[in-house]
């Protein structure tokens, strides 16, 4: 929630004719990552809870895409996205190893 909350801060200094383009899509990406860790880590089945974390780990790569789009478009306050970039690679190692480590996870009884 905390990409959630840096991505959010960054989109407020683009420019507002990417409002319903980029703007959006960054939030609803950021915000579909924790989202789907939430849900996943609901499920009954460690299948279950891996198809959402891979959800939430596809969502990320799609953010960080559309932020380096950004990068390359020269949008926003560069020290905003550098801090939402290396904080993509840092959410995308962890849901890659709770991921690893639900999917390894003997079944429950």
């Amino acid at each position: 929630m905390e990409l959630t909350d840096l991505t959010y801060s960054y989109c407020k200094e683009l420019p507002p004719d990417e409002r319903y383009n980029l703007i959006d899509q960054i939030n609803r990406c950021s915000c579909s990552i924790p989202s789907n860790i939430a849900e996943g880590s609901g499920k009954r089945t460690n299948a279950h809870t891996a198809e959402f974390l891979t959800t939430a780990l596809t969502s990320s790569f799609e953010l960080e895409t559309q932020l380096l789009i950004c990068k390359r478009r020269g949008y926003g306050n560069n020290d905003k996205l550098e801090n939402c970039l290396n904080s993509i690679e840092e959410v995308q190692k962890m849901i890659f190893a709770f991921r690893e480590h639900v999917v390894h996870r003997p079944v429950s009884q």
